[in-house]
């Protein structure tokens, strides 16, 4: 993110379809939802972006905060003349759309929360963890993201870590300072868009107890599906059952709301 200018992004699917965006994770690109994209750009207009320093976006030109992050995708609405859409997100993806939602609740149509939180434990491992990257690389973090990220019988880690890899060590560490700087466990509550949120059975960093179960018990009638065998990127290693969840509830909510 560079203040005052929208994120790198990319749209995908029929001109006139509803929009849906798409937010990465930390370590990843937009290319993260690739499994998902045939499916949802058959009835949907993708809009996916970057991380800051991560993809094809630039490294940040300063600190910045989950909520800055929102607001940029609030601003790249503003830019390409969409007044509301979904909002799909991957653990700090995820963090940015529960952002979103409560700064911007006119513009969010519905949300779908996936191996995410509302807190991402205490601060001190991720100011650690940016000082680590910093200092030596994403290098050390990229060596064990595999058992963070995936199930030790997953065999498709490498694209994924191929992404960490690429990605910008102070966009990666400025974002680890942004998820430290994250607290909405007590603001849920304001969340006004249908949500569903989905966790991976056998996630690492996020696991369903504690942070799934905490965010569908404190935003109003939200939903949680758990999705056996799938770890921090579930959408990765179960792609069938996470994309049947992700449309089942945009074609309940959203596309309702337009008729």
């Amino acid at each position: 993110m560079i203040r005052g200018r929208s994120p790198h992004h990319r749209l995908d699917g029929p001109p006139d379809a509803p929009v849906v965006v798409l937010g990465p994770s930390l370590g990843t690109s937009m290319d993260l939802w690739l499994p998902q994209l045939p499916a949802l750009t058959r009835t949907w207009r993708v809009l996916r972006y970057d991380l800051p320093g991560h993809g094809k976006e630039p490294p940040p030109d300063g600190p910045f905060t989950v909520e800055d992050l929102a607001d940029g995708i609030a601003r790249l609405l503003d830019d390409l003349g969409i007044d509301k859409a979904a909002y799909a997100g991957v653990s700090l993806g995820g963090a940015v759309g529960t952002a979103l939602a409560l700064r911007a609740p006119g513009r969010v149509a519905g949300l779908i929360l996936c191996c995410t939180s509302p807190r991402f434990g205490d601060p001190g491992p991720w100011r650690d963890r940016a000082a680590l990257v910093r200092r030596e690389g994403v290098g050390p973090v990229a060596d064990t993201a595999a058992g963070r990220w995936f199930t030790p019988s997953f065999t498709g880690a490498e694209p994924y870590l191929a992404m960490l890899r690429a990605t910008d060590p102070e966009g990666y560490a400025a974002c680890c300072d942004a998820l430290a700087g994250f607290d909405a466990t007590e603001r849920l509550g304001g969340i006004s868009a249908p949500t569903l949120v989905i966790a991976g059975a056998q996630d690492v960093p996020t696991p369903p107890d504690g942070h799934a179960r905490r965010l569908a018990a404190g935003i109003p009638d939200a939903r949680l599906t758990i999705v056996d065998d799938a770890g921090h990127l579930g959408n990765v290693e179960r792609p069938g059952p996470v994309t049947g969840a992700i449309t089942a509830h945009l074609d309940r909510t959203w596309k309702e709301t337009r008729r």
